[in-house]
């Protein structure tokens, strides 16, 4: 396989308007977008992002949404989802011809204009938001390259060009030696993420425990988590920046993430983990490939085990936990591993030679 000189390549990033880019606190695609966009910049790669109008990069930026429509204001005109998405998404493949790649990741829709340009299209799975989108990931199959963010998250329906773990920017994470005196979850307040469980733990570790992240679901909130919220055993801290991010992750006696689903990745599982706190999580998805138990975390099967890994988790030497993602999930292992994979699409597509 010959190289590719880096900055020879023309990369269109399809990223998602949800939220900006990088995101203000919540937005984890939006997140990934704008540190492979910038690690690929960093290296000579011209890459042109789509994104929103207000997004903060050193690529060349084309946006048809003024913001995110997840952060739209009270006041004002609304962005209406559906429109703009397909502005946002027609105007990408409309300059198709400008690039020699469009990398997707911006879920299922943009595979359907994917067949209409010459421009091959190399697609980030972030997870499969239901079983019900596999279809449109079935009929592209033969047609574009699809990468994986965990081999867990990979279905046996798909062909994958490669399996590529999130990588994290270290310099944004301090390492905290000591332990502190809380617990702590950090996501979306959803069923899915186990907040709830993550209240009951606590209370039965005896240690206080601060909730972080943007409220999903509603009434779920109300139900399960508002009742418990008396701002001293529990406390809400709501949705936080990247300065916040990194005083809660380091001061966490850990992170819990007793998930009720099979998560893809879960970055913030590695941010805990760079700050030195380790993770406790229910062994589902990604998690395995995550956290070695009883290294730098903890893999539990419920309630139970997951009080007694809080018991342990002040034994675990916090900068063996951060080497973890020193060995395996930096930004620049990441960027380079995509910079393969642009490599060997390219190639695909030059000699017709499907690359799985």
């Amino acid at each position: 396989m010959t190289a590719v000189d880096p900055s020879s390549l023309r990369v269109a990033m399809l990223g998602s308007i949800s939220w900006r880019t990088p995101p203000r606190h919540y937005g984890p695609w939006e997140l990934f977008v704008s540190m492979l966009t910038e690690g690929l910049v960093e290296r000579g790669v011209d890459v042109t992002l789509f994104a929103t109008a207000d997004s903060i990069t050193k690529a060349r930026l084309i946006a048809t949404a003024a913001r995110g429509y997840s952060e739209d204001p009270d006041t004002g005109p609304k962005i209406e989802p559906k429109v703009w998405e397909g502005l946002h998404i027609s105007e990408a493949f409309e300059r198709a011809g400008e690039f020699d790649l469009i990398h997707n990741n911006f879920d299922f829709l943009p595979l359907t204009y994917s067949r209409l340009v010459d421009t091959p299209v190399l697609t980030t799975i972030h997870g499969f938001s239901s079983e019900r989108i596999l279809p449109v990931y079935e009929k592209y199959n033969d047609h574009g390259y699809y990468v994986a963010i965990s081999d867990a998250d990979r279905s046996e329906k798909l062909d994958y060009i490669a399996t590529i773990h999130h990588g994290i920017v270290l310099d944004e994470f301090d390492l905290r030696a000591e332990p502190g005196d809380y617990l702590l979850f950090f996501g979306r307040i959803h069923y899915e993420k186990g907040a709830a469980e993550a209240i009951r733990v606590a209370r039965r570790s005896g240690l206080p425990l601060v909730i972080a992240g943007i409220i999903q679901d509603q009434a779920y909130f109300d139900s399960e988590i508002a009742p418990h919220v008396d701002g001293k055993t529990v406390r809400y801290v709501g949705p936080v920046g990247p300065q916040r991010r990194n005083e809660l992750l380091g001061g966490a006696r850990a992170l819990l993430h007793l998930i009720n689903f099979d998560e893809p990745f879960g970055l913030s599982v590695v941010e805990a983990m760079a700050c030195g706190t380790p993770v406790i999580a229910v062994e589902r998805g990604s998690m395995p490939e995550l956290i070695e138990h009883g290294v730098d975390g903890f893999l539990v099967d419920g309630i139970d085990a997951a009080v007694e890994a809080v018991a342990g988790a002040s034994s675990l030497d916090r900068r063996r936990v951060r080497r973890t993602i020193e060995d395996r999930f930096t930004h620049d292992r990441m960027v380079d591993e995509y910079i393969v994979v642009y490599q060997r699409v390219l190639e695909s597509r030059a000699t017709g030679a499907r690359c799985r």
